[in-house]
């Protein structure tokens, strides 16, 4: 599509002549916006980060972080984007522009060094700076949670984004000391008008497409049409295989923007989360209703990823270690599977059928994530990998149980990183249910879970460690239920 542009801080850019597979880090370097940086071409570094105007949750637009190193261009054909360089004002003619007041801050407080990661930082940094809710504490002494600073600031904004030179505390005290946007700052005011309305695309170049269309069922003829299209939604998983193994496609499809497939809806017996809802979107829409989900979302990945991934997309990657299946599997979930023919549900437990395989049909899309209500009230998700946050997991263990007067009613647990898909441990469950909940059925029911699945040697653990962290989360999430009932 000739037409296909894109507006960059304040002013439309075409698209054209740039490749379907073609990312906004490399569309924004080419036409002279060198800020944004490649450090890893996979989303762990942040050096790449811009501001998308986006759907907001409490306000028409919210300015998000997002991978530029990651995302096609031609998925934000009709939107807007603002760069490190697009934060600071214009100035007199003649005279440098004015820095934003998170540059301002980053500069005099040292948290720039050889300034390679500082435009991403920026951008991250300004995101959280245009938070709506974002507010001061009442007395700033009371602040003494080391990760939320006295002026409201979520540290876990600038996650994803790495530093090796200036260090992390200089940083940390410049996002500490931003104060609140002034009322007539451009981007704050930009946030109660409606962000760019979603444009059906059809860019072509050199036999490649991207598409975009307006509905799920002109979505759906597409791929009924073009079965081998690659389906993207945020494209953290795709952007990788662009980036670092150079794969291409002749058809994508994006469906991020589809309103079929952005709908949350909470009814009698059930919850309804959109496969194209952002991570980040539904941790704010839920606001920890779902507890199990909750305690998941600041362990998947990390914002900048959040802002972006679905979990449509994480489910239909079908990667035996993606965090969200074993929590979706302990809460019982379906999946709403959609073709040209119609919609069936699926069972998560009965969806995975091998490695990255699973029972959906060539031009079947997940429309949503059904999980049954009421929840199970002791829940439990614990991550083990090598590094706190944005790591990819050796096991993933969740945990949903129902004990009443004791006694264990029913038990879900779900895995992931012990066998080729993500699993239940049905045998470990069968131990657990209708036993009280005990030091001896727990250590019984340990034993057996250490067996479930068949966990291997990698660089990441060996299969002797995670049947070994297998029976340790059980272990644990007893010490935890004990200790939370005796407080």
């Amino acid at each position: 599509m000739v037409g296909a542009r894109i507006t960059v801080n304040g002013t439309q850019a075409p698209i054209s002549p740039a490749a379907p597979h073609t990312t906004v880090l490399d569309f924004l370097r080419e036409r002279g916006l060198t800020g944004t940086k490649e450090g890893c071409a996979e989303g762990e570094c942040g050096a790449c980060s811009v501001l998308v105007a986006r759907p907001g949750v409490t306000k028409p637009t919210d300015w998000v972080a997002v991978n530029a190193c990651l995302v096609p261009v031609a998925a934000l054909d009709g939107q807007e984007i603002v760069t490190a360089e697009g934060l600071a004002a214009a100035g007199e003619p003649g005279t440098p522009p004015a820095l934003h007041p998170v540059q301002e801050e980053m500069a005099v407080r040292g948290g720039s060094q050889c300034g390679y990661c500082t435009p991403g930082f920026v951008c991250s940094m300004a995101a959280e700076y245009y938070r709506p809710d974002r507010c001061a504490h009442a007395d700033p002494a009371d602040s003494t949670d080391p990760e939320h600073g006295p002026n409201g600031f979520d540290l876990h904004a600038l996650s994803g984004n790495l530093c090796r030179c200036t260090g992390y505390r200089p940083i940390r005290d410049a996002a500490f000391a931003v104060g609140q946007p002034a009322d007539d700052d451009p981007l704050a005011r930009r946030r109660e008008q409606s962000p760019p309305a979603p444009v059906a695309t059809e860019y072509v170049r050199d036999d490649s497409a991207f598409i975009r269309k307006n509905t799920l069922a002109e979505t759906l003829a597409v791929l009924r049409e073009r079965p081998d299209a690659v389906v993207v939604a945020g494209s953290t998983d795709w952007g990788v295989e662009v980036n670092i193994r150079a794969r291409r496609a002749g058809c994508v499809v994006a469906v991020d923007r589809l309103p079929e497939l952005r709908e949350l809806r909470v009814e009698d017996g059930h919850i309804d989360i959109g496969a194209a809802l952002t991570l980040t979107e539904i941790e704010r829409r839920l606001d920890g209703t779902v507890p199990l989900l909750a305690e998941l979302f600041p362990q998947f990945a990390s914002r900048l990823i959040r802002n972006s991934a679905t979990l449509g997309g994480n489910l239909g990657t079908g990667s035996p270690i993606g965090d969200s299946p074993p929590v979706l599997l302990a809460l019982e979930a379906s999946l709403l599977l959609a073709d040209a023919d119609g919609e069936r549900e699926v069972p998560l437990a009965e969806y995975f059928t091998g490695y990255r395989q699973s029972v959906r049909r060539p031009g079947e899309l997940i429309r949503a994530v059904r999980i049954p209500l009421p929840l199970s009230p002791v829940t439990a998700f614990h991550k083990i990998a090598k590094r706190r946050f944005d790591d990819i997991s050796s096991v993933a263990v969740a945990f949903a149980l129902d004990i009443e007067d004791g006694i264990v009613r029913t038990a879900r647990i779900g895995l992931g990183g012990v066998a080729a898909t993500p699993i239940r441990a049905l045998t470990t469950e069968a131990a657990l249910e209708g036993k009280p909940w005990a030091p001896e059925t727990v250590e019984t029911a340990a034993r057996v879970l250490r067996g479930e699945g068949t966990p291997m040697d990698d660089h990441r653990a060996s299969s002797l460690y995670r049947s070994a962290m297998l029976g340790q989360s059980l272990l644990k999430l007893y010490a935890q239920t004990t200790e939370a009932v005796s407080s």
